[in-house]
């Protein structure tokens, strides 16, 4: 039976081996603790910081079953990590965030049922499992509107977007798994997220939420603090802390938010892990979203989330974001971040750069003097 606080030394399993297992165990080593990574793929970049590793299928029962008695406690990096894969473990370690979260996660329509029950205020939306639904959901929420997956959809993989009546059976027959979901085209001026511990005792802890900008679907850019109204920003870390609290969870949850013209916020997406949008806090908090995850892991106390510093995070992606790097790693006030991964293929996070700037500063920043370096 595990004991929590975990004493230093013990090893905490992490399912995924991609950047966010990396820089989990990264955060881990410097509190003491060892990582053994379970994933598909040879070589992967959690693997080549951890101590421990298993590659093998997440369907592998026996492999699971070593995996599990190696380890003290075992979480994940990403949600689409298959359930049943948690459930088999779940019977024989710790595992924090626990299934209840995942599932509600993986799947678009639980997942803003539960945001609604939870009273943070969603887009119109319908679950769709037939083009004659489709064309009723339409009928009601009307068009644009975003047709998407309820599950394993990422950076602006599976969903279209329905401009006209012909849009619909086109893009019905080529989005795959079924069911879908309809949601209202959001009108929004900005996109924001935030980003929450909690630990075993029920704590919440909230980074400041950052404003992030894309490109082609991808975090392309994320602004710490978000430059919001102060009611507006106290809104944003109020629903992730909600959501945290809602979900029961032991780790580290990030929401998506929509902001409208009137400051009003919409949830769109949940994470139950590190996120991309919180990759600032490694270099402008005391303590990084990364270390809050193995903090709550652990059963350690939360760290302050406060920040010591304004930044901006700028996502590293395929062969031009790699072409920045030698100009990054010369550049004074931005901190580079590579991920160890091969061929730098068109889309593929390679890594991060956070600029960081005097606390208070940015918001009085214009734009181009905020990037200015990355």
């Amino acid at each position: 039976m595990t004991a929590f606080p975990l004493p230093p030394g013990a090893v905490i399993g992490i399912l995924g081996g991609g950047q966010l297992g990396r820089m989990s165990a990264m955060a881990a080593a410097r509190l003491g603790y060892a990582c053994h990574v379970y994933a598909p793929e040879e070589d992967s970049p959690g693997m080549q910081v951890s101590a421990h590793r298993t590659v093998a299928p997440y369907e592998d029962r026996e492999a699971l079953a070593r995996f599990a008695a190696s380890v003290a406690v075992v979480t994940f990096e990403f949600e689409n990590v298959p359930a049943a894969a948690l459930e088999a473990l779940a019977g024989l370690v710790p595992c924090r965030p626990g299934l209840a979260a995942l599932a509600t996660c993986q799947d678009r329509v639980a997942e803003k049922a539960f945001l609604q029950r939870i009273g943070v205020p969603v887009a119109p939306w319908r679950a769709v499992a037939s083009e004659s639904e489709l064309a009723a959901a339409v009928a009601e929420i009307g068009l644009p509107a975003v047709l998407k997956t309820t599950r394993l959809g990422y950076d602006g993989r599976g969903q279209a977007v329905l401009r006209t009546p012909e849009d619909l059976a086109p893009a019905f027959a080529r989005l795959a798994p079924k069911p879908l979901i309809l949601e209202a085209f959001v009108p929004f001026v900005a996109e924001v997220s935030a980003i929450a511990a909690r630990a075993e005792d029920g704590t919440v802890a909230v980074f400041d939420p950052a404003e992030n900008r894309h490109a082609h679907h991808i975090l392309d850019l994320s602004f710490a603090p978000a430059r919001l109204a102060p009611e507006v920003a106290a809104a944003a870390r109020d629903h992730v802390a909600a959501v945290a609290s809602g979900l029961e969870l032991i780790g580290l949850v990030a929401l998506e938010m929509f902001v409208l013209a009137d400051g009003r916020l919409l949830g769109n997406e949940i994470a139950p892990r590190p996120h991309n949008s919180g990759h600032w806090t490694m270099d402008a908090c005391a303590a990084s979203q990364f270390e809050q995850h193995i903090r709550a892991v652990a059963g350690l106390p939360l760290a302050s989330p406060e920040r010591h510093h304004d930044a901006v995070m700028c996502n590293l992606i395929g062969p031009e974001g790699m072409a920045a790097w030698p100009r990054l790693v010369a550049t004074p006030g931005v901190v580079p971040h590579l991920y160890g991964k091969g061929a730098a293929r068109p889309g593929r996070k390679m890594g991060h750069a956070n600029r960081l700037i005097p606390l208070g500063r940015l918001a009085a920043m214009a734009e181009d003097e905020a990037l200015h370096g990355l």
